[in-house]
């Protein structure tokens, strides 16, 4: 891979603590979610940041698609949603939602845009083979 781009970002504290960018721009408290443990749900936290990170990639792998397809649709949204669980073997792994809305274009058009950039994102070539991620989409 050639890289194109390297971003850093320091934890203090785990699920309790703080997340800092290298360059100051992010600088979040985080919590333990209150389904996990926590005590509420006023702060963000490992998964808020991964489907934060996750919709915004996809949205842009998904106009890219459409760029090179040369097709006309509205402005597109994604929304991300991402659960945690417990593994058969006692670790934890993480699922997936990605769900599209892609207006100006037929439901078999939006599906088949959200399945390339479903192809290209980085995010979702990370993860694919590593946990579930389930595609759906709108266009209205």
């Amino acid at each position: 891979m050639k890289i194109l781009y390297t971003v850093g970002a320091k934890a203090q504290g785990g699920r309790n603590g703080n997340v800092k960018s290298d360059n100051g721009v992010l600088d979040l408290e985080v919590r333990m979610p209150k389904n996990l443990g926590g005590a509420n749900d006023d702060y963000a936290n490992p998964e808020m940041l991964f489907a934060a990170g996750y919709a915004a990639c996809f949205d842009s792998a998904l106009n890219l698609i459409i760029k090179q397809s040369k097709i006309e649709t509205g402005e597109t949204s994604v929304t991300a949603k991402v659960s945690i669980g417990q593994l058969e073997n006692g670790g934890f792994g993480l699922a997936a939602e990605l769900h599209a809305n892609i207006p100006g274009v037929s439901l078999e058009q939006a599906q088949a845009l959200i399945e390339k950039a479903h192809e290209v994102c980085p995010y979702s070539n990370a993860t694919r083979g590593n946990m579930e991620v389930k595609l759906t989409v709108s266009n209205n």
